[in-house]
């Protein structure tokens, strides 16, 4: 019976810690999956985004190849060119070895006309005795001033065809050099699009790869939480089975006991009847004792803005604020800055109905004090006490740290009411 009524009272007390992990655990599912709806959408547009980058960069690689196509066309051209220019140079020289000879000869028929004066004929005529060797003499004559005329002809076209030469190639030069740096220009500025749509496109890129991996592990998380909440909500089915089971025991239990108790009394008065008359005995009702009403350091309730804080620090965050960047989800309770391996105190006499580990605190602590009263310490460094243990107010229960995620120490604490938090706050003394 005595068995039977303590798994009913710890059945009654670990109820709300779990009723209490139970909510906190399905907030966090619910945030966790709006998140990742969220992402979804975040990378369907990032999806979008980067469809539009590729293809943009598509155009832009495929005027690289037309341009690089051309600019190969050029360069055939450039060698063509640059062998019509060496053909063009070799001709220029060609008439400038022309132009020389030509004017060596035309020197020396100008030294030679000069010696020979003006008198040339008139000389030719007093000196010849024969008529026919004159005729001759005159005909050669002619024939060397002819000479003299088609060698300037030829120095003239020479110096023509040179001049024409030179003209042509600067010509091809400059329309080569034009056409070249046109095309640089174009493959420069193509490239220098195609590199900032590179660049965009392995943003985007890095960006999808970032919220894959981090809606994976978003999805891990609801993954991990649906297996807690499905924990508690199969201990809970299961103590309140316990319960019922407890009570329909207890109550068969208490049934015999009246039972048996009213036998007795039967034949106890059976037996009077028989011998002589005795005085009444008057009964008293058996009265049963709850381990559940048991209280340390006094009533919980009555200690409103009385309580000690369970570590000396300073408030990083408290009740109600915002959760980092998330404004959906609030602090219920505060977290107080303090040293690794700092002691931390219980602030009110209690049974330990909770001290492992879970998802989010950490290393965690939870007391009850009665009456649906619950005080939280997570994070922590270690853990003194264990699962069913007896503190009382200031006692020692963990060491601060900063497990469950956090990248400095400090200790998480929350007041539950009848499963509902509370502003620490409201409860401990004010600070000077």
């Amino acid at each position: 019976m005595l068995r039977v009524l303590i798994a009913l009272a710890l059945t009654c007390l670990l109820q709300p810690a779990f009723a209490d992990e139970r909510a906190q655990t399905q907030q966090q599912l619910d945030a966790t999956r709006q998140d990742i709806a969220e992402l979804k959408k975040l990378l369907g547009k990032l999806q979008e985004e980067k469809s539009g980058v590729q293809k943009d960069l598509k155009g832009t690689e495929t005027e690289m190849g037309k341009l690089e196509k051309q600019v190969e066309a050029l360069q055939k051209e450039l060698k063509k060119s640059e062998s019509e220019l060496q053909r063009l140079d070799g001709e220029k020289k060609k008439l400038q070895s022309a132009r020389i000879e030509q004017q060596r000869l035309i020197a020396i028929q100008a030294r030679a006309a000069y010696q020979n004066g003006r008198q040339e004929y008139l000389k030719l005529l007093l000196n010849q005795q024969n008529p026919e060797k004159f005729a001759r003499t005159l005909t050669y004559y002619d024939y060397l001033s002819q000479a003299r005329l088609e060698q300037l002809k030829s120095f003239n076209e020479t110096l023509r065809q040179l001049a024409n030469v030179e003209k042509d190639i600067a010509l091809q030069q400059a329309q080569l050099l034009v056409q070249k740096s046109s095309l640089d220009s174009q493959r420069d500025e193509l490239d220098k699009v195609r590199q900032e749509r590179q660049q965009v496109l392995a943003k985007l890129s890095d960006d999808v790869k970032a919220r894959d991996q981090k809606l994976a592990a978003r999805e891990q998380d609801q993954a991990d939480l649906s297996k807690v909440l499905k924990t508690i909500e199969e201990t809970l089915a299961r103590q309140a089975r316990e319960a019922e089971e407890a009570r329909q025991k207890a109550l068969i239990a208490q049934q015999e006991a009246e039972k048996k108790r009213l036998r007795e009394a039967q034949a106890a008065a059976d037996a009077d009847a028989t011998d002589a008359p005795r005085k009444p005995v008057k009964s008293t009702p058996g009265a049963l004792v709850s381990s559940s009403g048991e209280t340390f350091g006094g009533p919980f309730a009555s200690s409103r803005g009385k309580l000690p804080w369970p570590v000396d620090g300073r408030l990083l965050a408290r009740f109600g604020e915002t959760r980092g960047d998330d404004a959906r989800t609030k602090w219920d309770g505060v977290m107080i800055s303090a040293s690794a391996g700092s002691q931390v105190h219980a602030v009110h006499g209690g049974r330990v109905v909770f001290a492992d580990w879970l998802r989010g605190a950490g290393l965690l602590v939870i007391l009850d004090h009665g009456n649906g009263f619950l005080s939280l310490y997570g994070h922590n460094q270690t853990l003194l006490k264990s699962a069913g243990d007896v503190v009382k107010a200031g006692e020692s229960i963990s060491t601060v740290g900063n497990s469950g995620g956090q990248d400095t120490p400090a200790l998480y604490f929350a007041i539950r009411q009848q499963g509902h938090p509370s502003d620490p706050a409201q409860w401990c003394r004010a600070q000077g």
